[in-house]
């Protein structure tokens, strides 16, 4: 089965690095193009490159300022991405409550032990 294309779908938009980190910044607040290439260190070609694609799928929004174009995160689009993870939320659960309860486990050997010289 083809993958989907970067502009049509969150998950592979989000699967370059670079993006991630954009998304990372963004997460702050609303900023130019040229303040998002400053802080990842790339050029503001790439910078709106990058952009582009994540506004295609609805993760970034942009909106006018005078001259400047302002981006910002675009929460909702990550929606689907939340749902997805959340699904894994019952196994992390479920093995962190058995490591507690091996740890404690071992605490109590211990302890036991420790009674016993």
């Amino acid at each position: 089965m083809a993958r989907a294309a970067t502009t049509t779908d969150a998950f592979n938009a989000i699967a370059e690095p670079q993006r991630r980190r954009i998304l990372s910044v963004l997460k702050g607040h609303e900023r130019p193009v040229n303040d998002l290439a400053h802080a990842l260190r790339i050029t503001p070609s790439r910078a709106s490159k990058h952009l582009r694609v994540l506004r295609q799928v609805g993760l970034v929004r942009v909106r006018g300022s005078g001259q400047r174009r302002l981006y910002a995160l675009e929460a909702r689009g990550l929606k689907p991405i939340h749902a997805w993870v959340g699904g894994f939320e019952q196994f992390w659960s479920g093995s962190l409550d058995r490591l507690n309860e091996y740890v404690q486990e071992l605490e109590r050997k211990e302890k036991s032990r420790g009674i016993r010289s």
